[in-house]
């Protein structure tokens, strides 16, 4: 009896409101842009991939296939005005609503369409390419294209490990502290013969958290400051230790050093995970651009001399 409760509960209530219970609506508060609405615009992009390619193979045009015939006007007409709309992401993202297309939506159609401009794109220029400001527009968008896989790549991953490489940190905090151990630092290095001292001034005056743009992004601060200092202190300690004389100065030194150096790898881990992102932004939005002058250096040389 207690097995049919829910059920004639159920019923009853569809009994009284003269309507059935609607189902619980799909919680979509987390659902990523590439998934967005199940997948809608990659289910577009694809459509209109296969429809390309299909109609591209059932038409033969005289001589052969290329920007000048029927189908290239059409393909050039539809991919152009993809490139001008995808592009206008940015302006988007600084309108604050969510019609007549949400930003999670219209960033799922910057994905999924624009890769559907590698066919459209392609098969609108009939695979005729050369030395000229045609091939050059196909080939800035693919530049723009493969330069925004990888900003998807990046932003899928990078920001799941700044999290989990920060902690519960911020990143100014992470300066603060090792701000910290260097005063540590230079308080302990007090007591040190003038040789010892130099090791921790070395640490001191040649630490840079960021370093040039090569460091940034290889994460390789082989021969900075902090590191030949806490090589050359470790040194010292570990002949101390084996001749029997440990020297608990210069102990107090190496572990100071070693956790500047584990704090130090913190903060070029965070730098080097946001230097990636900005350097991407760096690529793809010049490259967008010098699509679009490429677009309309093309667009104004067919009508003019074609």
């Amino acid at each position: 009896m207690a097995a049919d409760g829910p059920s004639k509960l159920g019923f009853g209530r569809k009994l009284m409101t003269g309507k059935a219970v609607a189902p619980a609506r799909r919680d979509v508060a987390h659902e990523g842009f590439l998934t967005h609405r199940r997948g809608r615009w990659a289910r577009i992009a694809a459509e209109l991939s296969v429809a390309a390619i299909a109609v591209y193979v059932m038409t033969d045009p005289t001589p052969r296939h290329n920007g000048g015939t029927s189908l290239g006007y059409t393909l050039g007409t539809l991919g152009t005005a993809m490139i001008v709309w995808l592009s206008l992401l940015g302006v988007r993202k600084r309108v604050i609503g969510s019609k007549p297309f949400s930003l999670k939506g219209w960033t799922s159609a910057h994905v999924w369409l624009g890769l559907s401009l590698i066919v459209i794109g392609t098969l609108h220029s009939g695979f005729q390419f050369g030395w000229n400001v045609h091939t050059l527009a196909w080939a800035l968008m693919m530049v723009v294209i493969l330069s925004g896989l990888w900003g998807v790549t990046l932003y899928a991953t990078l920001p799941e490990k700044l999290s989990a490489n920060r902690g519960e940190v911020t990143q100014q905090q992470m300066l603060e502290a090792i701000r910290t151990l260097d005063r540590q630092l230079d308080t302990a290095a007090q007591p040190l013969a003038a040789e010892e001292a130099a090791l921790v001034r070395l640490s001191l005056e040649r630490c840079r958290i960021a370093g040039s743009l090569r460091q940034r992004l290889s994460g390789n601060y082989a021969n900075d400051g902090n590191a030949l200092a806490l090589a050359a202190v470790s040194e010292r300690v570990s002949a101390g230790l084996r001749a029997g004389r440990p020297d608990e100065r210069l102990q107090q030194i190496q572990f100071l050093l070693e956790r500047k150096e584990a704090a130090l790898a913190q903060a070029r881990r965070h730098i080097r995970m946001k230097a990636q992102l900005e350097l991407w932004l760096y690529i793809h939005v010049p490259a967008t651009i010098a699509l679009l002058v490429a677009l309309l250096a093309h667009v104004l040389s067919v009508f003019l001399y074609w």
